[in-house]
């Protein structure tokens, strides 16, 4: 049985990670610190490499 009922709904798993990465950014920037850019840029892109592969295992799963 599919863990997510759509495949393209996949997208909300990766999705976690990229509001983790622009509230990283935005607590950096209204507080004052240095912004960590590396951070942002892989906590962003953590997420949309999530994303595709939850996609991928969920799209070959079986309907069982």
């Amino acid at each position: 049985m599919h863990p997510l009922r759509h495949p393209r709904n996949a997208i909300f798993v990766g999705l976690a990670f990229t509001i983790i990465g622009v509230i990283y950014f935005g607590v950096q920037s209204i507080v004052g610190w240095e912004v960590d850019y590396a951070g942002t840029t892989l906590l962003v892109l953590l997420g949309v490499a999530v994303a595709i592969m939850s996609y991928v295992l969920i799209a070959g799963s079986p309907n069982d």
